[in-house]
């Protein structure tokens, strides 16, 4: 029976097919081979690889396999064929049939799904934070964060800015500074820590913010030098604030729930204030020791009562709403004893016992009172008395007269008391021509000169916790989004609490009573639970426990900002507070956050303490609005906030209340903390370059520069601070005119006015002749900077060859740490055509160079189509397609033209590949979340690429490829060389006929005696026929024209004579050829085109054998293979994005062997075929875009 057999030679004995598509071994050995597979060809292949089918798979021997017979009933399946690849890539993990274009380069630039794949958690990401993965790299795995903005953010930053300044000291505010001045106050105070929550979210919304808070922020922001100062003095502000919290929580034991307690007592009235201050020292030592003690047991149980001392801050307060609400309607009874307009201390005095005398009911006799014998020498009526006493009579007063009293008239302006100062009510009627109170009477003094000022720097710390949601950023759920919500929600929450309760203050207690900071007048209660409903207790338990509670979270985070500090390594004698115990727990920058505290215990006056971490935190607070602002007006690119409320204008409106409230609430104490800060800075940078300083601003510039750049020297930039430095390669015609101007202009669009640029040229020649020309081309290069409005330098290089000047260039290019990253240069149009052979050439030696030099590299394609600075797109997209990563260039490079007018309405699309394997859903939500964490906004979509057979299409395209590199390489030879190529290309291309069909009786016929009713004719010399649709012959018109252009004739007749004549140029040749025999038969062909289908035509059996036939045509079937993966990707890429503004697209690495040259000129053509403006890049091989802060 009558048979087809094709004997195939292969190169190598390992290559030799005989696996199943379900072969395991399949993905591990598939290196460098294509397969043919059963399933459709792509939309591009025309009818050819619709007809063609396959058969069954045998081996034939180890030397000649034998290959796809054909089946009884027909049906033609050719499967499982593995051709071997010799330029192929070794490493079988990074083979893909789809991306053969990048299989060179994928040990440093990965598929986007193998490493998508890979990545369960994003913080593991490469990004360039040494220090986040070297923390990573030995972290133990940890629960993921599930916490949510109300519990994570909103709730803690509640708790640690309610606190025990509005317990114990807001009243007193009111009270001394009116009504308004008070409003004025609070309003600054919440305004200055909202603008720093504006700045601080925008900072925490930039990436990741580990542990640290505040001083990662800023450390990160401004530098090791800032953020160690500013860390420094935010943890002694902590600190502090928690020895302000627990002497809030013991004066309110020692004064209001037990004032028994006290173990030092004073005989009489002037030694009572000492004696409360060392009463408040031993008390504060032995709670500070507690507390420290449960925070070094564990943290676990101060998270556990954190909430419990919450719910008693959120219920004081209501108790306080309600109590203002209940005393519209029936004010609570707290009388206030006043002698004339003085104030008198109820401590001892009884029910109805203020007067001078009172009338007993049994005998009706006139009795003298306590506060009788307090002014006067005896208790007898005629007994000396003070001439004040005698000239005013006692009087009692509402501490609460209600809602509806109309009090607040008399409250709205300021009285501030000198320390001494008797408390006086200004309505009352009183003469004045007694001597000044002694404190040996029963009056309120003042116990310390109030002012403005001081009121300022008293009541900051009450709006200060704003940082409690950063420092938990690693516990959040999504702290890109719980941090700014919550934190300003949390201010303006407690911004309400505070102007509301200034009010409510206000309108419903007396003004004697506001002034009375200890509650002396009513018995020693508390001033602002007079207010409270149902009783003052309820005020009283809960501030106490809510100071406790702050006190606590001030203890337990202080120490952990502290290890942050030490372990960063930046203040050496700090170090050893890093360490800690084995899970972690910071014992050691414990012990030294009690010792601290501790002094400020020892000082024993809230009042006193409230001001030095109220300059602290100004500080901080300060720097944090200092760094948004300068990142703002830097624009980094790193620089991509998820939180868009903001702005440079508001960080240095922030940043001068602060400095202005530092100075305010205390001049002397801000200089001793700027004092502080700079020293601590000078400290962490004496290190630094020598400063010079020179004559006039000229000097000092340079001085700047030559600092700046000594600085820069020092290591490689950071992945945060990485910007495009631009190189920008233009090229000049014979008339010094700039070929592609738009070049600069697109340079100017990427740039935004921002970092490095340097526009550079090659002339030809020599220096010492052409130097003039030189001097002419840089001109006209600054004439063009200056019409673009680019800022930055010209280079003009001359050199004897163009790619020489252009290696120089790159390798010479900039100065110590500002030197280009970053290629730009145009696409050679016309590279077939080109009057210059050398221009591709040229173009890819570039590119050699600029991989080698590990720069980035970025091609626009059809420069002229893109838009100037005057043509802004009004809508659109900016398509990106990210085939294997390469550092995030293709991230960074919308975001960057985005800033600039002309693209800032295009919206941006992300594009990536899948394969058979890949899961394709979770690609899909894996590339969402990773850009959300890059806060880059855009859409997403996954492509997915099947593998499918290689179309008759890509056969064509590569068969004329070689055709036209064969051209090319024999016009660079002599005649000699050139006929012995012919003779050599002949046998290579065509000489795998064996020149004869052997039939089953052994007659040998020739190819040319097949009539057409056989189905087989010189195909060949026919190509023509091969293009069934306008586009390919559209391609094969614009491949083909070179070789009439640039040829001396003959190829295309060198073809149709090695098909109609290899058979005797194959014979006794000694290379190794791949060997096909085939024997038919008229009676095969008829039986065959009467059963199979797809053969019933001349041209249907001609279609699937060109195309199993075409594939044994090829020397190299690399170059098949990187033809498949640019027609297929151009395929998908042209379908979604041909309406796209704009399209950026992973440049393949020229190949390694320089003789394929001009094929990846061609792959690139057919890459970005049908896309008006194409952008291609090339990474330089390290990252550019973080996800960190």
């Amino acid at each position: 029976m009558a048979s087809v057999r094709f004997t195939v030679t292969p190169t190598k004995a390992e290559d030799l097919p005989g696996l199943s598509d379900t072969s395991p071994d399949i993905s591990s050995r598939s290196g460098a081979r294509v397969r043919f597979g059963s399933r459709e060809s792509v939309n591009r292949s025309d009818p050819l690889s619709e007809g063609s089918g396959g058969g069954t798979t045998t081996a034939g021997g180890a030397e000649t396999p034998d290959y796809s017979n054909v089946e009884q009933d027909g049906n033609s399946k050719i499967s499982s064929v593995y051709i071997n690849n010799t330029h192929g890539v070794d490493d079988d993990d990074f083979y893909d049939r789809n991306l053969a274009l990048f299989e060179e380069e994928m040990d440093t630039r990965p598929k986007v799904s193998s490493l998508l794949n890979r990545l369960a958690n994003y913080t593991n990401l490469t990004q360039g934070a040494r220090e986040h993965e070297e923390a990573e790299s030995i972290g133990e795995k940890k629960k993921s964060p599930q916490m949510g903005t109300f519990m994570g953010v909103y709730l803690p930053c509640l708790q640690n800015i309610f606190g025990v300044i509005l317990f114990l000291r807001l009243t007193w505010v009111v009270g001394s500074a009116g009504v308004l001045q008070a409003l004025c106050i609070v309003f600054i105070c919440c305004c200055c820590t909202l603008l720093t929550a504006i700045s601080m979210s925008a900072i925490a919304t930039n990436g990741v913010v580990p542990a640290g808070g505040a001083y990662f922020m800023i450390s990160r922001s401004l530098g090791p030098e800032f953020g160690g100062a500013v860390g420094l003095c935010f943890y002694l502000g902590t600190t502090f604030a928690g020895a302000m919290y627990i002497l809030g929580a013991i004066e309110i034991l020692l004064m209001y729930i037990a004032p028994k307690a006290a173990i030092f007592v004073s005989k009489n009235p002037e030694g009572e204030g000492a004696a409360m201050l060392n009463n408040m020292r031993v008390y504060g030592s032995i709670c500070l020791l507690l507390m420290s003690l449960l925070v070094f047991v564990g943290v676990k149980y101060v998270n556990k009562l954190a909430s419990i001392f919450l719910a008693c801050v959120i219920v004081s307060i209501v108790s306080i709403y309600i109590g203002a609400l209940v005393s519209a309607f029936k004010p609570p009874h707290f009388p206030v004893c006043m002698l004339g307009n003085r104030t008198i201390n109820g401590h001892e005095i009884d029910e109805n016992q203020c007067a001078k005398t009172i009338l007993l009911a049994t005998d009706l006799v006139e009795k003298t009172t306590y506060l009788w014998k307090q002014f006067c020498q005896g208790p007898e009526i005629n007994a000396t008395c003070d001439q004040y006493f005698l000239s005013n009579n006692f009087s009692e007063i509402e501490g609460i007269p209600g809602l509806a009293s109309g009090i607040i008239s008399e409250n709205l302006w300021s009285s501030y008391p000198s320390r001494g100062d008797v408390l006086e009510k200004a309505s009352l009627i009183s003469t004045h021509d007694a001597h000044p109170a002694s404190t040996q009477q029963p009056y309120v003094f003042a116990d310390i000169t109030t002012s403005f000022t001081l009121l300022v720097g008293i009541f900051f710390p009450s709006v200060t916790g704003i940082m409690a949601g950063s420092n938990r950023s690693g516990d959040l759920k999504d702290a890109q989004r719980s941090i700014p919500i919550g934190t300003i929600l949390a201010i303006l929450t407690t911004s309400i609490v505070y102007l509301s309760s200034v009010v409510l203050f206000g309108t419903c207690i007396d003004g004697v009573l506001l002034r009375d900071k200890f509650g002396d007048s009513v018995k020693g209660n508390l001033v602002v639970g007079t207010l409270a409903w149902p009783t003052p207790w309820v005020i009283v338990i809960g501030s106490f426990f809510s100071t406790c509670g702050a006190g606590l979270q001030s203890l337990t985070g202080a120490p952990r900002l502290l290890q942050a500090i030490a372990k960063d390594n930046i203040i050496p004698f700090l170090r050893v507070f890093g360490h800690g115990k084995a899970n972690g727990e910071p014992t050691w920058a414990l012990l030294l956050t009690a010792l601290i505290a501790e002094l400020g215990i020892l000082i024993a006056s809230l009042d006193l303490v409230a001001p030095i971490l109220t300059m602290f935190f100004l500080m901080c607070y300060l720097f944090v609005n200092l760094a948004c602002g300068l990142q703002t007006l830097l624009r980094t690119p790193n620089w991509r906030p998820r939180f868009s409320y903001y702005h440079w204008t508001l960080s240095f409106l922030g940043m001068t209340i602060c400095l202005a409230l530092m100075f305010i609430s205390s001049w002397y104490y801000a200089i001793v903390a700027m004092v502080i800060a700079g020293m601590i800075y000078k400290y962490i940078e004496y290190h630094g370059a020598e400063k010079e300083w020179g004559d006039g601003i000229r000097g000092l510039s340079l001085s700047a520069a030559r600092y700046a750049l000594l600085r820069l020297e020092e290591g490689p930039p950071h992945t945060k601070n990485w910007r495009p430095q631009v190189l920008v390669l233009l090229k000049l015609d014979e008339d010094a005119h700039v070929k592609s101007p738009r070049l600069l202009t697109f340079a100017n669009q990427l740039k935004a006015g921002k970092g490095l640029t340097i526009v550079g040229t090659v002339v030809s020649g020599n220096f010492l002749q052409s130097y003039g020309e030189a001097l002419a081309a840089e001109q006209t290069l600054k004439h063009l900077m200056d019409k673009e409005r680019v800022k930055g330098f010209c280079q003009c290089i001359v050199a004897q060859k163009p790619r020489e000047g252009i290696s120089h260039m790159i390798q010479s290019s900039g100065l110590g740490g500002m030197k280009p990253n970053t290629v730009v240069m145009g696409w050679p149009h016309a590279w077939r055509q080109s009057e210059d052979p050398q221009s591709w050439k040229t173009f890819i030696n570039t590119v050699r160079v600029t991989t080698a030099a590990h720069l980035a590299l970025l091609v626009p394609k059809n420069i002229s189509l893109f838009p100037s600075n005057s043509e802004p797109c009004t809508e659109g997209y900016i398509d990106v397609w990210w085939i294997v990563h390469d550092g995030g260039m293709l991230m960074l490079l919308p975001f960057l033209l985005r800033q600039h007018k002309v693209w800032r309405k295009c919206g941006m699309r992300i594009f990536t590949v899948a394969q058979m394997e890949d899961n394709s859903i979770q690609m899909k939500k894996d590339l969402a979340t990773f850009l959300y964490h890059l806060r880059i906004e855009a859409e997403v979509e996954v492509v997915e690429m099947h593998d499918s057979d290689i179309s008759a299409y890509t056969y064509e395209r590569t068969l004329m490829m070689e055709q036209r590199s064969q051209m090319l390489r024999q016009m660079r030879l002599s005649k000699s060389d050139r006929e012995r190529e012919n003779v050599r290309s002949s046998r290579r291309r065509f000489g795998v006929f064996r020149g004869t069909f052997w039939t089953n009786s052994g007659r040998l016929i020739s190819p040319t005696a097949f009539s057409k009713g056989t189905c087989l004719c010189v195909f060949v010399s026919n190509q023509a026929q091969l293009v069934k649709d306008r586009n390919s012959m559209l391609r094969l018109t614009s491949i083909g024209s070179d070789d009439d252009d640039d040829t001396d004739g003959g190829e295309r007749d060198r073809a149709t004579s090695a098909g109609s004549g290899g058979g005797g140029g194959s014979g006794g040749s000694a290379e190794h050829h791949r060997r096909v025999q085939m024997t038919w038969t008229k009676e095969k062909t008829s039986q065959y085109r009467a059963t199979h289908s797809g053969c019933s035509t001349p041209e249907g059996f001609r279609d699937m054998f060109v195309k199993c036939i075409l594939f044994f045509l090829f020397r190299d079937h690399s170059n098949v293979r990187r033809m498949h993966t640019a027609v297929k990707l151009n395929e998908v890429i042209v379908n979604k994005s041909h309406d796209a503004r704009l399209v950026l697209l992973n440049m393949p690495g020229p190949p390694r062997n320089t003789e394929g040259d001009e094929n990846y000129m061609e792959f690139l053509e057919v890459l970005t075929e049908g896309l008006e403006r194409v952008l291609l890049v090339r990474g330089g091989g390290s990252e550019v875009i973080t996800i960190y802060s």
